[in-house]
């Protein structure tokens, strides 16, 4: 069967060029998107509308509702939905998405994940007020995590500090030894480019768009039916809204901070694609990736 996965930073342009794949080709999708997983979050989300969808077949999008906690393990679950269907029906499947550490897991395979007590959390937060010695330390104990990681990134430093102190073992060691088989084998990755002044002008126009279609409406119901608790209301584009609902910030405050909290998580992604992955990425616009991918179809 024939599949490929395309990645690239929100806004980028991605999942328009996963649909004109599929409506090409007759492809199926499967969204590698951890907020799409959730029903009745479509604006947030920004999730292609069942008009975009059209008559693709779509896998991770509308899987459980906001209060449904989930791991990777849903993911590898929707994976093999996916491909069963695109071997069914002959067709090729477009992984899509801009959570690339389900891919990641997916591709090398997945270690196991100790509980993280509070104390560990406490002491991990205290610690990363120094995140400069935090670094440090990593690099000492665990050179090859230090080697794939950008230096102070303050996300990776405290997974890697949690499971540190955690399991009382190296990190990279301990992952290694808990690491389970990987689900694919082989995957064709490609990333869509953009230059970075060109993006963070479209995720503010996307911004400004999802306030237009409703997103403070939107976010005003997720709350009243599922409260604040559930961790998909801490996303990008919902934690923004409820601090505007709290009265907190005004419209404009609260559509600038969307905007400079989604550019960062682009940033994130980017740092991600280029830090993680084993097998080289073909990157390029999202034109000429069209072409490239053709290829492979």
């Amino acid at each position: 069967m024939k599949q490929v996965a395309i990645l690239g930073p929100t806004a980028s342009g991605k999942t328009a060029l996963a649909l004109a794949l599929a409506n090409h080709y007759k492809g199926v999708i499967l969204s590698v998107d951890s907020l799409a997983l959730y029903k009745e979050i479509d604006i947030a989300s920004a999730k292609p509308t069942p008009q975009e969808r059209g008559n693709v077949p779509h896998f991770g999008i509308d899987v459980i509702t906001p209060d449904t906690p989930f791991n990777v393990t849903l993911f590898f679950e929707l994976y093999c939905q996916a491909k069963a269907f695109a071997l069914a029906h002959h067709s090729p499947l477009i992984l899509v998405g801009g959570t690339s550490f389900y891919l990641k897991a997916m591709l090398e395979g997945m270690s196991e994940k100790p509980p993280i007590s509070p104390s560990v959390k406490a002491r991990v937060h205290a610690e990363l007020e120094d995140i400069a010695a935090v670094q440090t330390l990593a690099q000492s104990l665990d050179p090859a995590f230090a080697a794939r990681t950008e230096k102070f990134d303050r996300y990776r430093l405290e997974k890697w500090l949690e499971l540190y102190y955690a399991t009382g073992e190296v990190p990279t060691v301990f992952q290694a030894r808990t690491r389970k088989p990987p689900l694919i084998e082989h995957l064709p990755l490609f990333e869509v480019e953009m230059d970075k002044e060109i993006l963070k002008e479209r995720i503010k126009q996307r911004t400004s768009a999802m306030l237009d279609q409703g997103l403070v409406e939107e976010v005003r119901t997720l709350e009243k039916r599922y409260g604040r608790t559930p961790a998909c209301m801490k996303a990008i584009g919902i934690k923004e809204v409820l601090v505007y609902l709290d009265g907190d910030c005004s419209h404009e405050s609260m559509q600038e901070a969307i905007s400079i909290h989604t550019t960062q998580l682009a940033k994130r992604q980017r740092t991600f694609n280029k830090t993680q992955f084993k097998q080289e990425i073909i990157k390029n616009s999202a034109d000429a990736l069209f072409e490239q991918i053709a290829l492979y179809m």
